[in-house]
């Protein structure tokens, strides 16, 4: 069992790091624009119906949105948002842990070892000592007075909370000891969780619905609280109101615990996963559906070792990730109960949950700050307009676009052209633009480092300086046409001879001629311009009637 605490920490923190993942794969977060989704750093989506989010920038500002259940929004009130607000209790808190219950209350750790809290609170979940709703967050300091911590849990209406020496702190329902006190009261404020615990260092916490888990830095594993399906894995199901070891992973080191709604998983420092607890869905991975009292070593046969196990206290599904990159998941997918480990496509764990978990929220909080794990496109994506590293700025209306020349060059003729020796424009450091407006220019330089462009119909006709740009902007204008535009567009196109745009909105105001003609861009329109639709119109055919 002996084993050099320094490696044994290095290996926690190489399990436990976040993927990078794309948070568009969340239904929620199709409502940001591509601008805000790329200052995202981290997130995560919560709630019953994973109807609600939080997300950090990269300037450690807090938003949420979503239905707002339980005030767990924290915004101050009870109402739901599709437009995020910001938490400004929390801004420049940088978030180390994050974790949410069923109510759904929230806790998150920051950086400085302070605890916040709020949300439902009908058991004191959130550690004040009262069962008032938080509607905003709360510094939870009862008993935590110098101490820094690290990491929180929270199950359906339970609360953990790690500190930096490893000591675990417990509070709220109690009804099956999941607090591990010895007693089933709730606990209103944060108490140490001691007995079995006393004198040991904890590394890594995790909660069930009503079961608590803590693996310690030599390796062991305990848990409390609620056994009625076996997830405490100690070879029974009844409930335990202190921490009990789980004597069958004796000589085993354990890296990561994981908990599911009712069962667990854990995964040692050889790579060797074990699953214990319910398993209605198949969420053990063993090829059946039959319950287990005790640590069951699964995906035996696999060559690759396992790197990391993913679970959640709000769903039914397992999944985990290889040495080699190949993402498996389990249990209840999308309806389905898959009872063996079924390979996919998927790039990291998250994914799984974003796409078949029931409902579809995070396991963990997502980071998108680590650049070792960037993508050639991330990293583009993520220095655009990056005043740090950019070697030129354009100016356009009075505002600065911060780019890099070798981008621009390898991604357009135009600079390719502009940025030779013999242009006065190559030994510039600030370049005037009068030919664009702000919003348009901008979006066509990240076009050159995203390949999106993020611009209304009215705005994406124009003179784009590259074809496949002139693609996209048409595609744009096509998506957006509208009855209340179409005559705005089409009168566009003329002017900047798009044949093939005009072309497109003149039919569309063909076909809704009757609506098109009673907008006030059909009678704005410049006095040449009607008398040319009308004539053409006519040649259709649109006025025999």
């Amino acid at each position: 069992m002996a084993r050099d605490a320094l490696d044994l920490q290095y290996l926690r923190t190489r399990v436990r790091y976040p993927a990078m993942v794309d948070v568009g794969k969340w239904p929620l977060f199709t409502l940001l624009g591509a601008q805000e989704v790329s200052r995202i750093r981290q997130a995560c989506v919560f709630g019953t119906s994973a109807n609600e989010a939080i997300y950090i920038t990269q300037d450690d500002e807090v938003f949420v949105f979503g239905l707002n259940c339980s005030n767990c929004l924290g915004t101050g009130d009870s109402q739901s948002t599709m437009v995020p607000k910001k938490l400004d209790f929390l801004r420049g808190k940088k978030v180390v842990s994050l974790s949410y219950g069923s109510g759904p209350h929230v806790l998150l750790a920051a950086e400085g070892g302070e605890l916040f809290a709020w949300g439902h609170n009908g058991y004191s979940q959130l550690g004040n000592g009262t069962t008032n709703q938080g509607v905003s967050p709360i510094l939870v300091s009862t008993n935590l007075q110098n101490k820094k911590i690290t990491q929180v849990a929270c199950g359906s209406h339970h609360s953990l909370a790690l500190t930096h020496d490893g000591e675990v702190f417990a509070w709220g329902y109690n009804n099956c000891g999941q607090v591990g006190s010895g007693a089933t009261a709730n606990q209103p404020t944060p108490r140490r969780v001691t007995n079995c615990l006393q004198g040991k260092v904890v590394m890594g916490i995790a909660c069930g619905q009503t079961s608590s888990m803590a693996v310690l830095d030599n390796g062991e594993v305990f848990g409390w609280g609620y056994n009625g399906n076996g997830q405490l894995g100690v070879g029974n199901n009844g409930n335990q109101l202190t921490p009990c070891r789980l004597a069958a992973l004796q000589g085993l080191c354990v890296l990561q615990i994981a908990s599911g709604y009712a069962h667990s998983l854990a995964l040692t420092d050889e790579g060797l996963l074990y699953a214990w607890g319910a398993n209605t869905y198949g969420q053990l991975g063993t090829g059946n559906k039959s319950n287990q009292l005790s640590p069951v070593h699964i995906m035996a046969e696999k060559e690759s070792r396992i790197v990391e196990i993913a679970a959640c206290h709000s769903t039914h599904t397992s999944a985990c990730k290889t040495q080699s990159g190949q993402v498996y998941m389990w249990g209840q997918c999308r309806g389905q109960s898959i009872v063996l480990p079924h390979l996919t496509h998927f790039s990291c764990t998250d994914d799984v949950f974003a796409c078949f978990a029931t409902p579809s929220v995070m396991w963990r909080l997502l980071s998108m700050e680590h650049d070792d794990f960037l993508t050639v496109a991330q990293s583009l994506r993520k220095e655009f307009d990056s005043p740090e590293t950019a070697d030129l700025k354009f100016s356009v209306d009075g505002k600065y676009i911060h780019v890099h020349k070798a981008v621009l060059k390898i991604r357009c003729e135009h600079f390719r052209s502009m940025f030779q020796s013999h242009w006065t424009e190559d030994m510039k450091e600030v370049i005037e633009i009068d030919q664009f407006s702000y919003p348009v220019y901008r979006s066509f330089l990240e076009f050159l480092y995203t390949d999106n462009v993020d611009l209304p119909p009215e705005d994406a006709i124009g003179k784009p300086l590259c074809n496949r740009l002139k693609r996209l902007c048409q595609h744009i204008i096509k998506r957006g046409i509208t009855v209340e535009n179409a005559f705005s567009l089409l009168s566009a196109a003329v002017r900047y001879d798009a044949e093939d745009l005009e072309e497109f909105c003149f039919k569309f105001c063909v076909n809704h001629l009757t609506a098109v003609t009673q907008t006030a861009a059909f009678w704005q329109i410049d006095g040449n311009m009607l008398k040319e639709f009308i004539c053409r119109a006519s040649r259709c055919g649109s006025f025999k009637n």
